[in-house]
């Protein structure tokens, strides 16, 4: 039996070591599982996330949300699984598990995800830029890898907006 089931989610931050544990595979999906993504996606708004991993609400089990804008709509992951199938960019990323932590990540600029979704329905996605880069990001939640293990190079908080200008 799965467990989802906590009293009120909260963001794990480091030095968690929840953090970096490799999560277990959904097998159940069900109305506990419904609800979980329900109030992983409440939690993940309520902090200004565009992604969100389950082992970031402290539960160990292979469920990821990336929500960046309503064009993309709302990306819940189960069991995500990404091929690579090309490019490379390096772009700043932060992680609600590292607040004020920001850093310069090299990543894949395309892939395909193949995934299940609430229902357990199989479903494939390739996506690039920005969409590709948050996928990447929550799925190495599920796998205990952290963006902070990527970094090229930390940036500062307050230097930030010169990154978005470029």
């Amino acid at each position: 039996m799965e467990d989802f089931t906590l009293t009120e989610l909260k963001i794990v931050t480091a030095p968690d070591e929840r953090l970096e544990t490799k999560c277990e595979e959904v097998t159940e999906f069900n109305q506990e599982l419904h609800d979980f993504l329900d109030d992983l996606f409440d939690l993940m708004m309520e902090h200004d996330g565009i992604g969100i991993a389950a082992p970031q609400a402290g539960v160990l089990k292979q469920a990821a949300i990336v929500y960046l804008d309503d064009e993309s709509g709302i990306i819940e992951m189960i069991n995500p699984k990404i091929d690579v199938l090309s490019g490379e960019e390096t772009e700043v990323e932060g992680c609600l598990s590292f607040p004020g932590i920001f850093g310069e990540v090299k990543r894949p600029d395309k892939i395909r995800l193949t995934a299940q979704d609430r229902n357990g329905k199989e479903f494939t996605l390739e996506a690039n830029g920005y969409l590709s880069r948050a996928i990447q990001h929550e799925a190495d939640h599920l796998e205990g890898l952290l963006f902070t293990s990527k970094v090229i190079k930390y940036v500062k908080e307050e230097d930030l907006e010169g990154y978005e200008e470029e």
